[in-house]
């Protein structure tokens, strides 16, 4: 907003003590690391004040006064607002079995949870992973980097079941096999046993895994119930137009809890990825404070496992058909989506360079023949500039 030229008030409200951070290092660099938490932070603390940004932090805001506008917060106080953007997040969603509730089991959303983590993951130690999606497996990971011995447990037959193919999902866990981490699919977790900490993980199909500790990610809520008390439509995240626009014109949304319109794919999503915070927030700052452009962004995630480099392009609902360009058995290759002649997603393992042709060739949403797409002697770049021809 004051980059856009704003020059009114602005007042920050976080429930959390730390200034504002990025959440990606959480399950990767912070965590197989010895730096404190001041490398994830945005902005540096006197960054705030600099540019008269109301900064309250371990403050929680109550409820929302649409008549009075103003934020109720926690502890009586009130924050009056012409305008007022939800960036409310998510919060783990928690696993609900028998033993539940034993110490040593994790979950990581905030950097207190990686620093109460971080010293356990050491050598020899038995990690259990409740969850294959994006941060279970850059956890396990982690976890095996640090000389853990570890098994991920995945409901799924499939890990990256939310966002991939079952062929790339394949290639993923392969990894991890031979990093010597022990992938289980299609296993539920029934229980955790332990006498006050968890000792061992029991299965649905009778299977018992010590563990010395484990960690669970199976996902994220958004937290949306201030809206939804506040009459504000909600659904899977609090409903937003293309411009963040709530059902309140004056109350916009954006991040993890929105469930917003994108242009470019016709429907409403809620994304949970570093990109879409950013691109995002950017996006509805500048439609607070200025003339309203569309936020209109294919979906993308990276992930960083071992010595891959993983990257998602588009969240596509069906596909006919896969086309592999490049081997994957090297490390290198892109994998397309396809529904008749048009890319509808993408996949890169370690090229992640090719992440640009590749977002102009879906957004022209141009028809490419299978096997102009599998020949490495055709350059992306090329194909990207004819599809914006």
């Amino acid at each position: 907003m004051r980059q856009a030229g704003f020059g009114g008030e602005i007042v920050l409200i976080g429930e959390e003590a730390y200034v504002p951070y990025e959440r990606p290092p959480l399950s990767k660099e912070l965590l197989t690391g010895d730096e404190g938490p001041g490398k994830t932070f945005l902005n540096a603390p006197e960054f705030y004040p600099e540019h008269a940004i109301d900064l309250r932090l371990q403050t929680r805001a109550a409820a929302i006064d649409r008549d009075r506008r103003k934020v109720i917060l926690a502890d009586g106080g009130e924050v009056a607002y012409d305008k007022l953007l939800l960036a409310t997040g998510g919060r783990v969603r928690r696993l609900v079995c028998e033993g539940a509730e034993l110490a040593g089991i994790h979950y990581i959303r905030t950097i207190d949870d990686t620093m109460a983590l971080r010293p356990q993951l050491r050598e020899g130690v038995r990690v259990a992973v409740v969850g294959g999606g994006f941060i279970g497996l850059e956890v396990a990971a982690s976890a095996r980097t640090r000389g853990a011995h570890v098994t991920v447990v995945e409901l799924a037959d499939q890990v990256l079941a939310r966002v991939a193919d079952p062929a790339v999902g394949d290639l993923v866990a392969g990894l991890h096999r031979r990093n010597g981490v022990r992938v289980m699919t299609g296993a539920t977790v029934e229980r955790f046993d332990g006498n006050g900490r968890v000792s061992e993980v029991i299965c649905t199909d009778g299977e018992t895994l010590a563990a010395d500790l484990v960690v669970v990610g199976i996902g994220i809520l958004p937290n949306q119930e201030i809206a939804a008390e506040a009459g504000l439509e909600v659904g899977n995240g609090i409903k937003a137009d293309e411009y963040g626009r709530t059902s309140d014109a004056r109350i916009f949304a954006a991040g993890d809890v929105a469930f917003h319109f994108n242009p470019i794919l016709g429907r409403h999503l809620r994304l949970e990825s570093w990109e879409n915070a950013q691109l995002g927030a950017l996006a509805v700052a500048r439609n607070m404070v200025g003339e309203p452009e569309p936020y209109a962004a294919l979906p993308w995630f990276w992930s960083d496992q071992f010595d891959l480099n993983l990257q998602v392009l588009g969240t596509p609902e069906t596909w006919d058909r896969l086309v592999t360009r490049g081997d994957p058995e090297s490390g290198r290759c892109v994998i397309f989506y396809m529904e008749g002649a048009r890319i509808v997603g993408a996949t890169t393992f370690n090229l992640g360079r090719e992440m640009r042709p590749l977002r102009r060739m879906m957004e022209g949403g141009a028809r490419f023949s299978d096997e102009e797409l599998a020949d490495e002697g055709v350059r992306l770049r090329d194909l990207a500039a004819r599809a914006a021809e």
